[in-house]
């Protein structure tokens, strides 16, 4: 019988709980989260993860993120391409993942994953649970929870010392 071993969970090191009563604070939190990337001028550089169900308002959550940062255009959802690249007006990239049709591993050698996450740059990733055998530690998990009335629950977790500033 083949054992796959179970992936550990990464250690929280901080955490802190939200609501978001509709879409306009979800983009005040984006802006909040922006300003905190782009601190004294940097250019965004952190890996966050996105988790929830489908319709929970992740990709919805990007796409104010890199707005609050100055990304004009279309901001679409990478479920089909996996990965889409937005170049922040400061400089730098943003890469969006979306791992939900994620199966293969060797796909992420072969996409050249491996060096994105290797370089500076702003890391989104939605699905991450598809590709946790692969994927290094996030410095922020954002886990979004749909609520009866519409409303979001946003638990953030910090898992890098880096993740500790950006809660």
């Amino acid at each position: 019988m083949h054992h796959t071993p179970a992936v550990s969970p990464a250690a929280i090191l901080g955490s802190r709980l939200l609501h978001w009563a509709d879409e306009d604070a979800c983009a005040a939190f984006a802006s909040q989260l922006a300003a905190t990337l782009t601190w004294a001028g940097a250019q965004p550089d952190a890996y966050i993860e996105l988790h929830g169900p489908l319709g929970a308002g992740k990709t919805t959550f990007v796409r104010h993120l890199l707005r609050a940062l100055g990304v004009q255009g279309r901001v679409k959802s990478p479920t089909y391409t996996v990965m889409e690249n937005y170049a922040l007006p400061r400089g730098g990239i943003a890469a969006h993942f979306d791992f939900y049709r994620f199966t293969d591993p060797r796909e992420w050698a072969d996409a050249g994953f491996r060096e994105v996450f290797a370089a500076p740059g702003l890391k989104l990733a939605e699905w991450p649970e598809h590709a946790a055998a692969v994927l290094p530690v996030a410095d922020l998990r954002l886990h979004i929870t749909p609520e009866a009335d519409d409303s979001r629950t946003l638990r953030l977790e910090a898992g890098t010392s880096r993740g500790l500033t950006l809660l």
